[in-house]
Parts: structure tokens; sequence; C-alpha cells
């Protein structure tokens, strides 16, 4: 006769996860990373491909186009990297995730004066990976 565990398991991975497997949050957070690193690869390409692209002549955090372009492939390169770390199931992924997808915000929030119908949806993305990534879980042993 089989025995039934007298606990049930929650936690991390949720009901009936083990623990090597991700929880639907750390998944969606993982795909959502390899998503918006794509997208900001590609905007640092169009930035630098195309220095007079966009335009915001009077704005403090100006920077030369060519620089933001390089700005938003290096973070989108982290992204992608913290988002294949994540779907792996790496243990220095969340918190690379919620760093890279915080310096994604900033720079992001930084960039809206030149491009806000692309920069508020990522920065959208971005706040949905943090909250994804640092929200709070309890262990399986009943560890916060």
């Amino acid at each position: 006769m089989a025995t039934m565990p007298s606990e049930t398991r929650r936690g991390y991975g949720g009901p009936g996860t083990s623990e090597g497997q991700l929880s639907g949050a750390s998944l969606f957070a993982g795909a959502v990373l390899m998503l918006s690193g794509p997208l900001s690869i590609l905007m640092g390409a169009s930035g630098i491909a195309d220095d007079t692209l966009f335009d915001a002549s009077r704005y403090a955090y100006r920077f030369d186009l060519t620089a933001w372009g390089w700005i938003h492939i290096v973070v989108g390169v982290a992204l992608v990297i913290a988002g294949i770390g994540i779907v792996a199931n790496k243990s220095w992924a969340r918190g690379a995730g919620v760093a890279a997808a915080g310096v994604g915000l900033i720079t992001q929030f930084m960039f809206v004066p030149y491009y806000p119908l692309w920069a508020i949806p990522m920065m959208t993305l971005d706040l949905l990976i943090i909250f994804a990534l640092a929200r709070f879980h309890v262990g399986a042993d009943g560890d916060q």
C-alpha cells in the first residue's frame, strides 16, 4: 500500500510542483525577458543605424542617439541572458532578471521623450518582469 505524505507541498513552484520546476510567474518572467531583450536590441540597432530617427532636442538626459543605441543593445543582451537563465532555472537568474529589468526600466524611462509609444509599453513589460520575479513566496518548509 502506498503511503500518503502527511503534508502537501506549497510554495515556490505552487501546488504539485517539484523543487526543480519553475513556477508560472517565473516562466512568464523568463519568456517576457526573452521578448523584451530582442526588442531592446532592435531599438538600439535603429538608433545606431539612423542617428536622426528620433528627436528630443530639449531634454535633460539627451545623449547622441548612437550612445542610446549602444545602451539599449547592452541592456537587451543582459535581458536575454537573464531570461535564458530563468528558463533554465539557474540560481543567479532571478536576481539578474530583476536587476536587468530595473536597468531596462530606467533606460526606457529616460528614452520616453525620444519615442514614448515604444518606451511606455517596454516600461510596462519591465515592471511585469520585476513583479513576477520579486513576488513573495514561501519555501517548502514554511520559511520565508
